[in-house]
This record gives structure tokens, C-alpha cells and sequence, in this order.
């Protein structure tokens, strides 16, 4: 797991009360009040707060914005853990608004509808830190130096299927094990081949690590996939309609917070995954028994 001393941003993270990204944490993705109090419940080291769920944006509920400020402040009333509030790619006064009124850390989202189809939020203008989403090691390592100081692999919100978020995290720890062993060089000459700035890539290279937080994201619906996400090297989940959508969430709640905790013992894996009732029906993204070696024998 992540040694905060050593990561970007870290001390200032940890400052800002966020200390639960250090430690194996489950980060709850709620639209209401009761929904975070019940996540608070289950152990949730932070919850963030949208308008509404990803499921739901999928299935073309129309613009998804920022929560309300209602919702937001409610929810810092209701709750003692951190807040995280969501905002649209590029917008710049929703972010404002939810450093104004208090939030903890701000979700600059590709969940939400896209405000700014050219740029990011620059993320260094603001005292409260910003996480974002990335595929590759290329997308993270440009979105730190936009000041970012937590990256989340983005999967596929809202389908149950944790299919894109294994391969975009496979792939990021993937590049990174491929810096090992370059020299300056063959450095400089990769950071131009994934338009990444050459001093992060190079410190990339050192800790053989992003120099961030790095959590999962994106259809985490089951404990197992929880455990997954930690096994394959995130520091954390985050997860949404995968814990709503279940028939008991505050025992799927409960479940994915015990299964970060202890996702490197398949025995205790089994008694926490038992009880919950059934996991949210999900939205397959690939065919059964399909992969893509199948496709390039074909």
C-alpha cells in the first residue's frame, strides 16, 4: 500500500483529514443524506456526493451536473468523514462553489456530464485537492501536473462490471513496471511517446508507482471485486450504484469496506461475502466466454 511520505501531495492529504486514502479505504458514492450516514455506518473512510447515480446516468437520465448545494451541505452535516464533491470536466465554478462551501477533496468526474470538451479544471489554483480519472499512465501523469492529487482508474460507472476498470488498472501498473531499468534517455524519449511530463514520468520511474494515490473505480459491484481491485495494486475503491443497487445495501456497504480491509485472505472473504442477499443485476460490457485473445484468433 501507499507510503504517504513518499507520495505527491501526501502530507497536505493527510492535513486535510483526509487520512483514510492511506489505509485501505472504500470511498462510497452517495445523493442523499441517509445514504451517507449509512455509508458512515459500514466503515466508509469517505463519501462523495453526486446528483445522482452513474447507473442512472447511463440509462439517459439527461445533463448530469453537481449536486445541489442543499444535498452537499446537508451531507457534511450529517456525516463526520470526509466529503467529496463531484464536478463536470473543465468546470471551473462548480468547482469553486464546492471549495466554498467546504468539501474536503473535489471529484473533477467524467461520471458527470463534460463541461469543457478541450480542458481540464487547473487544479493548481485551488487549496482543496482534486481527484481524477485516468486509462493509462499517460492520461494520470498529465492530470497530476494539472495538480491532481489522487488518481482513480475510471472503469465503467454504473454497469456492475468490473471488466474496464481491471484492464485500465492492469495497464497503468503495467507501463509502470516497463520503466524499470531505463536510463534518462529512453525515459525522455517514452514521456514524449505518452505526451506525459518528463519529471513526473521520471519520478514515475523511481518510486515504480504513480506518484499519487491510486484507487479503483468504476463497476466495483461485489467484495470480490473489491478485493480484486486491491490485489491488482489499488490503494482503494470507490464505489456507487454497485452498493445502491444490491438488495441490502447496508450489508453490501458493510461487506465492500471488510473486503478492502481483508482482501488478501480468501477465507475471511468468504463469511463477509456471505448474507448480503444478491449484488446489482450490472450491464455486461463484454459477451460471456468472449476475451479479446478469443478475437484475435478468430
Amino acid at each position: 500500500m501507499a507510503d504517504m511520505a513518499k507520495l505527491r501531495m501526501g502530507n497536505e492529504l493527510m492535513q486535510k483529514g483526509l487520512t483514510c486514502l492511506g489505509e485501505n479505504c472504500v470511498i462510497i458514492n452517495v445523493t442523499s443524506a441517509e445514504q451517507a450516514v449509512l455509508a458512515e455506518e459500514a466503515g466508509a473512510g469517505a463519501v462523495s456526493v453526486s446528483d445522482m447515480f452513474s447507473a442512472d446516468i447511463r440509462a439517459g437520465a439527461g445533463v448530469a451536473r453537481m449536486a445541489e448545494m442543499d444535498t452537499v451541505l446537508g451531507i457534511m452535516d450529517a456525516v463526520s468523514i470526509p466529503v467529496v464533491g463531484m464536478v463536470r470536466i473543465g468546470h471551473v465554478t462548480e468547482a469553486e462553489m464546492m471549495q466554498a462551501a467546504g468539501v474536503n477533496m473535489i471529484d473533477e468526474s467524467e461520471m458527470l456530464s463534460v463541461a469543457d470538451a478541450v480542458y481540464h479544471i487547473d487544479k493548481s489554483k485551488f487549496d482543496t485537492p482534486f481527484m481524477c480519472g485516468a486509462q493509462d499512465l499517460g492520461e494520470a501523469l498529465r492530470r497530476i501536473a494539472e495538480g491532481a492529487a489522487m488518481i482513480r482508474v475510471k472503469g465503467e460507472p454504473g454497469t456492475g462490471d468490473v471488466v474496464e476498470a481491471v484492464r485500465q488498472l492492469n495497464t497503468i501498473m503495467g507501463e509502470v513496471r516497463s520503466l524499470r531499468g531505463k536510463d534518462k534517455d529512453e525515459l525522455l524519449r517514452y514521456a514524449r511517446q505518452i505526451e506525459a511530463p518528463q519529471d513526473l514520468l521520471i519520478e514515475t520511474a523511481i518510486l515504480q508507482r504513480l506518484p499519487v494515490i491510486t484507487f479503483a473505480s468504476g463497476g466495483i459491484a461485489t467484495p470480490a471485486d473489491a478485493a480484486l481491485m486491491m490485489n491488482l495494486g489499488a490503494d482503494g475503491i470507490f464505489v456507487g450504484s454497485g452498493v445502491f443497487r444490491s438488495k441490502n445495501p447496508a450489508k453490501t456497504a458493510k461487506a465492500m469496506v471488510d473486503a478492502v480491509r481483508y482482501y488478501d485472505d480468501p477465507e475471511r472473504l468468504v463469511k463477509i461475502s456471505a448474507g448480503i442477499g444478491g449484488s446489482m443485476r450490472g450491464q455486461s460490457l463484454i459477451p460471456v466466454g468472449s476475451t479479446e485473445s478469443d478475437d484475435e484468433t478468430a
